[in-house]
């Protein structure tokens, strides 16, 4: 029988298409996903080692960023301890402006008490809330005092932050430094326009206000509980005796 004469032939067969089998798809979709599964473990294994290897870098930066901070509000000097260790925790402390758990640190010389660095804010600047940096020493008297965060109007009341005081010899912040209740009774923690003793600027005294009320309380609230947060242990969540 000739190749004319073939029943395939005849039928048309030969020309069907070959169609792929169905194991065909499912082992190019199981290759896919171990590709994409492979790629995924290699990417999150670079990731975690990239994490492990700068991680002490970035905790370094972090502490060597918070001593600089302090370092505004109380000199190096001041202390020997290892003061971001020496700290306790803070509740939310409405007195004081603080609304969430904040670490207060412990500076101490000589295996004596130094001073209290804490963080508080003024809550009625003009712009909104002024976070505040507060070191008070032992004795009773403000160290010093430093904003940390504010909203107030560029050039004008902006002063309240040094690095924006264009007085640079004698920023206006600074008249708080070394003050304490023995110095300014603690009535007269206020501006002069408030009969108070500490001056403020001319059409700007909202902002003055604020971070003046505040320092004076913040300095209230930690000469009342020296003692106890000095004593509380390393770590301890701080709470006021009832």
């Amino acid at each position: 029988m000739s190749e004319q004469d073939s029943p395939a032939a005849a039928d048309g067969a030969a020309t069907l298409p070959v169609r792929a089998p169905e194991s065909s798809a499912l082992r190019i979709s199981v290759r896919t996903a171990l590709i994409l599964l492979v790629f995924t473990l290699v990417f999150t294994g670079l990731m975690a080692g990239t994490y492990s290897l700068t991680r002490p870098l970035v905790e370094a930066s972090a502490q060597r960023e918070k001593l600089r901070l302090i370092g505004e509000v109380l000199p190096q000097d001041s202390y020997d301890n290892d003061l971001l260790a020496d700290r306790v925790v803070l509740p939310a402390v409405p007195a004081i402006g603080l609304d969430a758990d904040t670490p207060l640190y412990r500076a101490r010389k000589g295996g004596e008490p130094a001073a209290l660095v804490f963080e508080a804010a003024a809550p009625d600047g003009y712009s909104g809330r002024i976070g505040l940096l507060v070191a008070v020493r032992a004795d009773g008297r403000l160290a010093a005092v430093r904003v940390t965060g504010h909203r107030e109007t560029p050039g004008l009341g902006d002063y309240i932050d040094p690095k924006k005081d264009k007085d640079k010899a004698k920023p206006w912040i600074t008249q708080f430094s070394g003050q304490g209740f023995e110095t300014v009774p603690r009535g007269q923690w206020r501006v002069r326009k408030d009969g108070g003793r500490f001056d403020q600027r001319s059409g700007a005294t909202i902002s003055a206000r604020a971070v003046t009320n505040a320092t004076g309380r913040a300095l209230a609230w930690a000469v009342e509980r020296r003692e106890r947060l000095f004593a509380a242990g390393i770590g301890a969540r701080y709470a006021d005796n009832p």
